[in-house]
């Protein structure tokens, strides 16, 4: 077993919580704009129109195009205050009456465990796309001391309703629209989520809240509650059982990753970066707070046409002159081709490139430092437990080790700031074995189960290396069932899984909440399922059924299977 730590100066900084992190970045320049909605580009994009110029001069910082709908940081600070009042009077106050709110008629509540210094949170679900609405609700959750679970609507109905019904959410955020036919469409009356009567659902746009009239909530800043919060997110990750998990985030975590980045990594200047990951991976968080909290604007490109139009992130970028990108490798090889005759513009403005999710080739990386031989690119590690990340690697590093180590992918790296790293092996390895994970960016575990349950160990440190701090005990680990080697440099590199969980466009897959599923489609008997790499590396999941009868047509069963699982599964997960 051997352990690595990295411990950091923001330890002892006193870093009290997100909502004073956000008043203090907000103060900066009230006036200043925070978040531009990229619906002047995106009109552009969709009617095939010329390259626009900015409103104001080609200069101009941030870039604002006709169309383009901005939100200063005084608006965001003026609707975190009226969300938040509204939020606080509509959970502690049954009898309020919310002109934007609907409840069911009946609703069980369950109780709440609780001890003398720690409270379990109640969870808001936001039911809306990246969009200022949604950096609004979570910041004012985190304001009221409750804990968010973010709901992507492109997600089937079933898997929605699912996640609501076992996280006992007690209030459903849904946006309206300030994207207009771009973005997230408002949500009638009559939507599906309102029928269900599952829980109360609360219609939010920019447009709207500040017409509410309500009196000011007087509640206690999260970080001078007398009682610690549990927990203040909740993200469902694939789960091995066929059940997703629900992993229980810390604001601690949040804050220990974005303080991390903000001391080897800090924005400089003037600069725009973007806000285009899905709200259902972990690392959308460190998206938009990396900007929101540095006084930096944000630009978020309507999330839809992303994804039916990938290449069209290269006009994005260059449009609004994004100095940071947070990427998937197989996103950036599928772009790649685009990208070697269209850098150039990039080149002046591309500053960081992020990586995570999978394993990032060496050969991809050889191309795109060519391509960019100026921008800085890190590899992270880590998983939704972790926080996102806790291990990281600058490649700029890399030529050097490249000299004395035969690698075909870049490694993980070492641990980022106030993280644990350790490899835990049956066998005298001391330099190889499973990637254990502890420290400040560690979860509270799973929604519903002990935190010393389903993958978290406590490790005794007398049986670790000597060069730990504490003295005696024995600390929390996750393991995260990735196994690791550690390099001469020190360095990680990852060496492969020691179960069936797969990494598919960044997301993490067990293959076997797929095959439950399928297993649940009254034609289908048996299934297995594996993820497939064809000759470019690109991966596909592929299934192999065994139907209860004989039919006549492959194509038909294979179409009308496929049609079932929509309704219960993300797109992501559809073989």
């Amino acid at each position: 077993m051997t352990e690595s730590s990295n411990p950091s100066k923001s330890e002892k900084r006193g870093n009290c919580c997100i909502s004073h992190k956000f008043v203090d970045a907000a103060s900066i320049n009230p006036g200043k704009i925070a978040v531009i909605h990229a619906s002047g580009w995106a009109a552009r994009i969709e009617s095939g129109s010329e390259s626009p110029e900015p409103c104001d001069s080609p200069s101009c910082t941030p870039p604002v195009y006709d169309g383009d709908k901005c939100f200063t940081f005084s608006e965001l600070s003026s609707s975190i205050d009226s969300l938040s009042s509204r939020l606080r009077r509509i959970l502690d106050v049954p009898s309020h009456n919310d002109p934007y709110l609907i409840r069911p008629r009946f609703r069980e509540k369950l109780d709440c465990e609780t001890d003398s210094n720690v409270y379990m949170p109640k969870v808001l679900a936001l039911y809306m796309p990246p969009s200022v609405e949604y950096i609004i609700s979570v910041l004012s959750v985190l304001r009221c001391g409750e804990a968010f679970l973010p709901l992507d609507p492109s997600w089937p109905r079933e898997r929605v309703l699912s996640m609501i019904s076992s996280s006992n959410v007690s209030l459903v955020i849904a946006c309206g629209s300030s994207f207009d036919q771009f973005g997230c469409k408002p949500l009638e009356r009559s939507h599906w989520l309102v029928e269900s009567m599952v829980c109360p659902v609360l219609f939010f746009s920019m447009s709207e809240i500040l017409s509410v009239e309500i009196g000011r909530s007087s509640f206690v800043w999260p970080c001078k509650n007398e009682r610690q919060r549990k927990f203040c997110y909740l993200m469902y990750t694939s789960g091995s059982t066929g059940k997703p998990k629900g992993v229980c985030g810390t604001e601690q975590g949040l804050l220990n990753r974005f303080m991390w980045m903000q001391e080897h990594y800090p924005v400089i200047g003037e600069q725009q970066l973007a806000f285009k990951t899905s709200v259902g991976f972990i690392d959308h968080l460190q998206e938009f707070l990396g900007a929101i909290l540095n006084s930096t604007p944000i630009v978020i490109p309507p999330f839809t046409l992303l994804k039916e139009n990938m290449i069209s992130i290269i006009d994005f970028l260059e449009v609004y002159s994004i100095s940071r990108l947070v990427a998937v490798p197989s996103m950036i090889r599928a772009i790649l081709p685009s990208l070697q005759h269209r850098h150039n513009k990039l080149k002046s403005c591309l500053k960081l490139v992020i990586l995570s999710g999978e394993p990032f080739l060496v050969c991809l990386w050889d191309s795109l430092h060519n391509l960019f031989p100026e921008t800085c690119f890190l590899n992270l590690y880590g998983s939704t437990e972790v926080s996102g990340d806790c291990t990281y690697f600058d490649c700029s590093g890399l030529p050097k080790l490249l000299k004395t180590e035969k690698i075909g992918s870049v490694p993980i790296g070492k641990p980022i700031s106030n993280c644990k790293i350790v490899l835990l092996s049956d066998e005298d390895k001391s330099c190889e074995g499973e990637i254990c994970v502890g420290g400040l960016c560690l979860s509270q575990g799973y929604l519903h189960s002990s935190v010393e349950s389903q993958g978290y160990v406590k490790l005794h440190n007398n049986l670790l290396c000597n060069h730990l701090t504490n003295d005696c005990g024995s600390e929390l680990y996750y393991r995260t069932g990735d196994y690791g080697r550690k390099l001469s440099s020190g360095d990680l590199v990852f060496i492969g899984r020691r179960d069936r969980t797969v990494k598919l466009n960044g997301q993490r897959i067990a293959l076997e909440e797929i095959e439950t599923t399928l297993e649940l489609n009254p034609d289908v008997n048996e299934a297995a399922v594996r993820l497939n790499r064809d000759q470019t590396e690109l991966a596909s999941l592929e299934a192999f059924l065994v139907l209860i009868k004989e039919i006549k047509s492959d194509d038909s069963i294979i179409y009308s299977i496929r049609n079932w699982m929509r309704e219960k599964l993300p797109p992501v997960m559809i073989p």
